[in-house]
């Protein structure tokens, strides 16, 4: 199938609870990540890099930093037919109410897609993965496929976050439930010896599930179809469920990363195994480098500091500092005597000359340990980020604890001699 007839829309309307307070002025798919990059740009790099270039974004949650990368990144030239394009949650004749789910979120802008690809593909714009589309459309056009799910072999602990299903042997989907909390169901879709003795990729005893990455091939018709038949507002609880009866739905298996990061924990354990040797998710592709924006930054100024197993990114200035384990993020600042260890820096959004008494970044002398420092933060001398009391969750001071992780909100300001 050429590329030309496939259509991605994206889903980047979430709110992500679960990641606040990173989420609590953004939505998810702005989370920066990575030091540079946001969420949103691993699907639409996904896309970009295997010909898939009509490209709708669905946004909804607190979106206006959203729009605005989405606009200063992705710009298509005047020579090419591809396209960007965002379409924000608002009010119509028809609908004046806010997106109730994914399947509603498509059905409200149906009348943009009418003109879309013969083939539908639907994604969420806040997992972190690599994926060659190509080969899931081969597959989903290989066995005359209605409906293709992308799915991987999960462990019995992440099926309540997931939607699981069960597959003959031809990779058909005969059923489909949304992350089931009963335990016997949890039992019933446990992945059977036949599939495991049949694909490899199933055959690992401690992956018990087959759990679906939320992302979709559909046939347009179908989709249409669906979404006028049924007045459901989610595809995984409801859509996917009842298509399986009436049309041919499919499972891909996936042999490569993939991470829902929807938790402070799945967010920082993410990060910190990319300041690994060989990561599992590596930004570090020559031949298919994820896209964001160009800032055009001068390179990191580093004077005198110790650093090991981290990414410093552009526009950075570390003095006599210690860094381990940790992300330093676009235009940080780190004075010396600081010690930082797995630690997530976003940096900051833009340079100031040192006039106020506590500047941008992270002060001297401070240790700063497990730890997630938002976009913007001020943090004077001597200040104490350790969780020393072991708090699992907790705040003060307009600082919290997910997880045991220290979160800093974007544009705090801590002053000189806190500790935590």
């Amino acid at each position: 199938m050429a590329t030309d007839k496939v259509t991605s829309i994206i889903l980047a309307g979430g709110q992500g609870t679960r990641l606040h307070p990173l989420t609590d002025a953004r939505s998810k798919p702005a989370v920066p990540i990575g030091g540079k990059f946001r969420l949103i740009d691993i699907p639409i790099s996904n896309c970009l890099h295997h010909g898939i270039r009509s490209i709708w974004v669905l946004t909804q949650f607190a979106s206006e930093s959203l729009h605005r990368h989405i606009f200063q990144s992705y710009r298509m030239d005047s020579f090419s037919s591809g396209f960007v394009s965002v379409l924000a949650a608002s009010q119509t004749p028809d609908s004046k109410g806010w997106y109730q789910g994914t399947a509603d979120a498509v059905r409200k802008n149906m009348v943009n897609f009418r003109k879309a690809g013969d083939t539908i593909l639907l994604l969420s714009g806040d997992h972190l993965y690599r994926m060659d589309f190509q080969k899931f459309i081969k597959f989903h056009n290989d066995n005359n496929a209605d409906i293709s799910l992308a799915v991987i072999p999960v462990e019995r602990s992440q099926v309540r976050e997931l939607g699981i299903m069960k597959l003959d042997d031809n990779s058909r989907v005969t059923k489909f439930v949304e992350k089931p909390t009963d335990k016997s169901i949890v039992d019933e879709f446990e992945i059977p010896e036949n599939l495991r003795a049949k694909n490899e990729l199933f055959g690992s005893e401690d992956k018990t599930h087959v759990g679906s990455m939320g992302i979709y091939l559909f046939s347009k018709k179908v989709l249409f179809d669906l979404l006028n038949q049924y007045d459901y507002d989610d595809f995984g609880k409801q859509i996917i469920p009842a298509a399986i009866s009436d049309y041919n739905v499919y499972a891909y298996p996936f042999n490569g990363y993939w991470e829902d990061i929807g938790t402070i924990r799945a967010f920082f354990d993410a990060h910190i195994e990319m300041t690994k040797k060989n990561p599992p998710f590596n930004f570090f592709d020559q031949d298919k480098p994820i896209f964001t924006r160009a800032r055009f930054l001068p390179a990191a100024k580093i004077s005198g500091a110790s650093i090991n197993s981290s990414i410093v990114c552009e526009g950075s200035i570390i003095d006599v500092a210690t860094i381990s384990d940790s992300i330093i993020g676009l235009r940080s600042v780190i004075r010396s005597g600081s010690k930082l260890s797995k630690v997530i820096l976003m940096g900051s959004d833009f340079f100031e000359n040192e006039t106020e008494e506590t500047g941008l970044g992270i002060g001297k002398n401070c240790v700063i340990e497990n730890a997630i420092i938002d976009k913007d933060v001020r943090i004077g001398d001597d200040v104490y980020l350790v969780n020393k009391d072991k708090i699992q969750n907790g705040e003060k001071d307009g600082i919290y604890i997910r997880e045991g992780i220290i979160i800093v909100p974007k544009s705090t300001r801590i002053k000189s001699g806190f500790q935590l």
